[in-house]
């Protein structure tokens, strides 16, 4: 059997909307040990990472005059510790499983998880993530973490953000739907596998999600995981801080999960961006928890 480390990083450092360093406590309360024990492997709970509120931090604190990223410093450490028990889960033996947060916590779980392999990427969201500090609208870090990791843009001489083990025909993007223009610019120029919704209408999710996974396991020791709860449409999931209307159906997502699992090269997971605070009765959380099961092997029979 398995053991599964949970590692929870309750931070909205990265995002627009409060509420969102909640969703640690909302996945677990909604049941995800018992359903990951119900997928075949054993949990371990390692707690979360300490994370001041951002009530008590200055936004602009330690960032660059010319970067445009709130809470860069507070993003940094977190990601920094959030790397270390990564890669101890890792050197144990073990598949970390991070808990968010907003989408920032992503940089944390892609270094530690590269540190000492070659990894590939699978984003499962409705967002690139690909902005960096210069062509951001917004300055939240929650839409950089993939830049960051992949050392883009500013990002290139940051030693925190950076995931040396980690190249870009190693990524594969699913279900976008929400891109800015630098971030298509990106996607257009790069070796990145891009999939939209309009790619999963027409081939269908089993497809898309197999040749994705194909895509990232290339080459590589293992693959990373990143399950944004907004890559789901809005009336599955309404507990997230970005919806964008025209995402996956649950039995979708359930599909998604159960190829990440069948491929055999999960290597660390996060579920992100669950808010608790713009739930109906806790069923995103839910939602997320089930998803993670399916990733780790629950099937029906």
């Amino acid at each position: 059997m398995s053991t599964v480390r949970i590692i929870g990083a309750p931070t909205d450092y990265g995002a627009n909307r409060r509420g969102v360093d909640m969703g640690p406590s909302a996945i677990r309360y909604a049941g995800l040990a018992d359903q990951l024990t119900s997928a075949g492997v054993d949990p371990v709970d390692a707690g979360d990472l300490v994370v001041p509120r951002a009530e008590e931090r200055d936004p602009d604190a330690d960032a660059p005059s010319e970067w445009n990223a709130k809470f860069l410093r507070e993003t940094a450490d977190v990601c920094r510790r959030l790397a270390e028990e990564v890669d101890e889960t890792l050197a144990a033996g073990n598949v970390p499983l991070a808990l968010g947060g907003d989408h920032s916590i992503a940089i944390g779980s892609l270094v530690g998880s590269a540190r000492d392999a070659e990894i590939g990427a699978v984003w499962f969201d409705a967002h690139a993530d690909l902005n960096t500090p210069s062509t951001t609208p917004s300055g939240n870090v929650h839409g950089m973490p993939l830049a960051a990791a992949l050392g883009l843009g500013e990002f290139a001489d940051t030693e925190w953000a950076n995931a040396s083990g980690l190249s870009p025909e190693n990524v594969a993007l699913v279900g976008l739907r929400s891109v800015d223009g630098a971030e298509a610019d990106l996607l257009r120029e790069g070796d990145f596998a891009v999939y939209t919704m309009s790619d999963i209408d027409e081939r269908g999710i089993t497809a898309v999600t197999e040749e994705a996974m194909a895509t990232a396991a290339a080459g590589v020791d293992g693959v990373h995981v990143s399950l944004d709860l907004d890559w789901l449409d809005p009336n599955e999931a309404p507990g997230v801080g970005t919806p964008v209307r025209g995402g996956v159906t649950y039995r979708e997502a359930h599909s998604a999960m159960e190829i990440v699992d069948e491929t055999a090269s999960l290597r660390s997971m996060e579920l992100v961006e669950v808010n608790p605070t713009l739930d109906q009765h806790n069923e995103t959380a839910e939602l997320a928890t089930e998803l993670a099961a399916s990733a780790f092997g629950k099937r029906v029979i």
